[in-house]
């Protein structure tokens, strides 16, 4: 299981069609740490997700000085592939919420809920905060398309 393939199911889940959700959020945002994935309400509230695919990955996040606090989170969730589960809800912040992934003989992925998050003293976003997420939300898919026309042009050499 890769990240790219949490993100995308996690993008589902969160109801992309509904919410801001952007990818790899770190510059731009009042001094933001790096979000794996952040997903901004209708109604102007963040929940950042840090995506883990191994046990050393969780571990690693424990050296983070910030603990995942921002004026700008409320709430805060980690996902990780269901073998991770036990190992993730003993490491993780005791106020984060828990994704489990799962995946089905088809390949399909699923996103469930261990553990709900606590809210925290996140900010509802200002309109100027709400419009840079949309702008480095933009500037990604202008990244991803190049790639997309490099592999093409690839492929047909």
């Amino acid at each position: 299981m890769k990240t790219i393939d949490i993100e995308i199911a996690l993008m589902r889940k969160l109801g992309i069609r509904i919410n801001l959700i952007v990818p790899n959020v770190s510059w731009g945002m009042d001094g933001m740490h790096e979000c794996d994935l952040l997903c901004l309400s209708k109604s102007g509230y963040a929940t950042e997700v840090e995506i883990k695919v191994s046990k050393a990955d969780i571990l690693n996040d424990k050296k983070k000085d910030h603990n995942h606090e921002h004026r700008l989170i409320t709430y805060l969730y980690f996902a990780v592939p269901e073998k991770l589960e036990e190992f993730a809800l003993k490491h993780i912040p005791s106020h984060a919420g828990l994704y489990i992934i799962t995946t089905n003989d088809y390949g399909s992925m699923f996103v469930s809920t261990s553990r709900q998050a606590q809210k925290q003293k996140g900010e509802k976003w200002s309109i100027e905060d709400r419009y840079k997420l949309a702008r480095l939300g933009a500037l990604r898919i202008l990244g991803l398309k190049s790639k997309i026309k490099e592999l093409k042009e690839i492929l047909n050499e």
